[in-house]
């Protein structure tokens, strides 16, 4: 019983923080070469902790301690360099409990600044790929729990109801224009926004269709077309991770469930880097990478719609704030260390912003 008791005290403290926060946001752009075409930005940035990853780790918190996995003496530890060990090193620290980050030896020192603000420990690896080996290690060593967000993150969510990013965007909509979306376009990273999206239009029978902007460096986009021929290859790996900070991943993850995708796109980075740019310049605040891989996509359905006559509305999700790439996508000589022309990729996403076709995208329907 006492540890039913600490269970149910650590459930309290969340959802007690749960309601002590806002909802996020929803913010229309205007697109004047797609008339009748509305475009909103679900602003995910707005969580206590920065980005959508929030939502995520409240989940994984509920879904461990609900299981039975945590408990008073637990080391919560992450396979994570991101906003997802910030996010749960948020939660880590409200239940009291020791939160490690298992994360590559090259990981900026602001993210690494970031989890150690809310108290969590950052253990650097120097193989990016043992990372999940090590976590699971870890854990073993300490008694404590791996959370695996790669694993958990689609079942973890309770799609159908818990003010999930799906429920929570179809009420915001509801006295807009056009209050069902046509499109909600996200980017993949766990897999476990474009599941709960898939399954919720579905449950509640939306014709809302859901389109993932994959970035350059990732398996998600050849895995889906796999998929979609009926063999679908959980054998794809690449040697390095995604250039766009958040999603896109080197390997097929769990929880990346493509029958919940009905479309996906590839993004050059140079592409999204320019989205994000120009994003920020509208929104008169710096947005993150995947937000703009996120507005490529948008782009990419508002043409579409416009190509065969139709009206209606896309949403889109704001992931995270750009302040946290102040050392990098906002510094105009890393893109020259990099060899990314800023140029021509402005060149291009202008085009797509007066109504023209963005040329070589590849792109699957289911």
């Amino acid at each position: 019983m006492p540890q039913r008791q600490w269970v149910a005290a650590a459930i309290q403290k969340i959802e007690a923080d749960f309601n002590r926060s806002a909802d996020t946001h929803l913010i229309p752009l205007a697109l004047p070469a797609y008339p009748g075409i509305e475009v909103y930005f679900k602003d995910e940035s707005s969580h206590p902790t920065g980005s959508l990853k929030h939502r995520l780790a409240r989940s994984l918190f509920l879904y461990a301690l609900t299981n039975g996995w945590l408990h008073e003496q637990s080391t919560v530890i992450e396979a994570s360099s991101g906003s997802t060990a910030v996010s749960e090193a948020y939660f880590a620290r409200l239940l009291g409990l020791p939160f490690v980050a298992v994360m590559p030896a090259s990981t900026s020192p602001d993210k690494i600044a970031a989890i150690e603000f809310y108290g969590g420990r950052c253990h650097l690896v120097d193989d990016p790929g043992a990372i999940n080996a090590e976590s699971a290690r870890l854990a073993s060593e300490t008694g404590g729990h791996f959370m695996d967000q790669f694993t958990y993150a689609e079942r973890a969510t309770d799609w159908r109801a818990n003010n999930n990013i799906a429920e929570s965007i179809f009420k915001q909509m509801a006295d807009e224009p056009h209050p069902i979306p046509s499109w909600v376009v996200c980017g993949p990273g766990t897999g476990g926004t474009s599941a709960t999206l898939g399954r919720y239009v579905r449950y509640r029978r939306h014709p809302t269709r859901i389109l993932c902007a994959d970035p350059e460096v990732s398996v998600f986009f050849d895995y889906y077309r796999s998929a979609l021929a009926g063999k679908p290859d959980t054998s794809l790996v690449l040697p390095c991770g995604s250039g766009i900070e958040g999603i896109g991943r080197p390997r097929v993850e769990a929880s990346f469930i493509p029958t919940c995708v009905d479309a996906m796109l590839k993004v050059p980075d140079a592409l999204s880097l320019a989205a994000m740019r120009y994003v920020s310049t509208q929104l008169g605040r710096r947005v993150g990478g995947s937000t703009g891989t996120n507005f490529v996509g948008v782009l990419q359905a508002a043409h579409k719609m416009h190509a065969a006559g139709q009206t209606g509305s896309i949403v889109t999700i704001l992931c995270d704030s750009g302040e946290r790439y102040a050392h990098s996508y906002y510094r105009p000589d890393w893109y020259t260390e990099r060899g990314i022309d800023t140029v021509q990729a402005d060149a291009a996403l202008a085009r797509a912003l007066a109504g023209e076709a963005l040329p070589g995208l590849p792109m699957c329907e289911a």
